[in-house]
């Protein structure tokens, strides 16, 4: 039996790709470990999974000046040297790794052992952790064409992102009866990330009153940004926080309002939903949202709002322009070919290991 080891973390964005590779490499013959960091949120997902989980010691690699950069050096340099170690007993024919700081380690000691490494970049532009990785990658998977050019050549493959196999399976009929919704008027779904958004969120709660005539919206807040003044508001609902269920949501949905961030974006593409995308600021993010949005409006797959110029009336325009035309976008996202990145990341590590 073929061994692979997983690693990314620090976020869900760099875990939620792992964990859609799962089935497939199990159904391939694959034995899965995962290496993560003690206690970040990739245990957490991971544990869901019954997949063998070893946590290294991790530091970020800050470019500012941070007084845990005098400190986090020898946390990295730890964290090799437990990550060699725990490859040494896993033995694995091959690592992917999804980013984060924590695959740095992770993917620098396997290639000190001679263990090949496949990566996966889902923005735009490679983060620290994955620059550190590429020169001793064997391949680089990425999202967006523009990316390939500032790769190398031999290394780099557009894939797209792994997106859950559950997500294409969802119900329509239960999602409406979840929402207490019938199917006399068109769904859009809100998604403003795990955390919300209170921008996004604020707009479309005042778009309600032109939205609602038109459209049934379902709204995820985000934890704790509900307001409890909308709660009986006919054909508006919203939640905090959906998991399982967020299949029968999207199955439901006609049009998506989201914001940027590459997995969710890839998700939109791979089911084929129009969407409105709203992408975080340069002033609180490092821009990457902005790249990923622009991409993916220059490719015609969405409609792009900047977060300055968002106002209830562009709202609802733009949110009628794209009823109107979603055909148009349903089919330049089916005709992407970067709709069904899996096999094609299976191939590279099936051909690495």
């Amino acid at each position: 039996m073929k061994k692979i080891v997983l690693t990314g973390g620090g976020t869900a964005g760099h875990v939620t790709p792992n964990i859609a590779l799962i089935p497939s490499l199990q159904e391939a013959g694959y034995e899965i470990s995962y290496i993560g960091s003690y206690e970040g949120i990739e245990k957490k997902l991971i544990a869901d999974f019954d997949i063998p989980y070893v946590g290294i010691s991790t530091g970020k690699l800050r470019r500012y000046l941070d007084v845990k950069n005098l400190t986090d050096p020898f946390r990295v340099i730890k964290g090799f040297a437990e990550a060699r170690n725990a490859l040494k007993k896993i033995q694995p024919d091959v690592v992917f790794s999804k980013g984060g700081f924590v695959s740095v380690p992770v993917v620098r000691a396997a290639a000190s052992l001679k263990i090949p490494c496949i990566i996966h970049e889902s923005d735009m532009t490679p983060g620290l952790a994955n620059k550190l990785c590429i020169p001793v990658a064997k391949k680089i998977c990425c999202n967006f064409p523009e990316t390939l050019q500032g790769l190398p050549k031999d290394k780099a493959i557009l894939t797209g992102s792994p997106v859950r196999r559950e997500l294409s399976q969802g119900n329509k009929e239960a999602g409406l009866k979840m929402c207490g919704f019938d199917d006399s008027k068109p769904v859009i779904m809100v998604i403003g990330g795990s955390l919300g958004s209170a921008n996004v969120n604020k707009a479309v709660r005042s778009a309600l009153p032109k939205l609602l005539d038109r459209f049934q919206v379902v709204h995820l807040t985000g934890k704790d940004k509900k307001d409890n003044l909308l709660l009986n508001t006919p054909g508006y609902v919203q939640f905090e926080y959906i998991k399982s269920e967020l299949k029968d949501l999207f199955a439901m949905s006609d049009l998506v309002i989201s914001r940027a961030g590459a997995n969710a974006i890839c998700e939109l593409l791979t089911l084929h939903k129009p969407n409105i995308l709203i992408p975080l600021p340069a002033s609180v993010s490092r821009g990457d949202q902005l790249l990923n949005a622009k991409s993916f409006q220059d490719q015609g797959f969405s409609i792009v709002i900047d977060e300055d110029d968002l106002t209830t009336e562009l709202l609802v325009e733009k949110v009628n322009e794209l009823y109107t035309d979603r055909e148009i976008y349903e089919e330049k996202m089916v005709g992407s070919g970067q709709t069904d990145p899996i096999p094609t990341i299976m191939k590279l590590i099936q051909d690495y290991s």
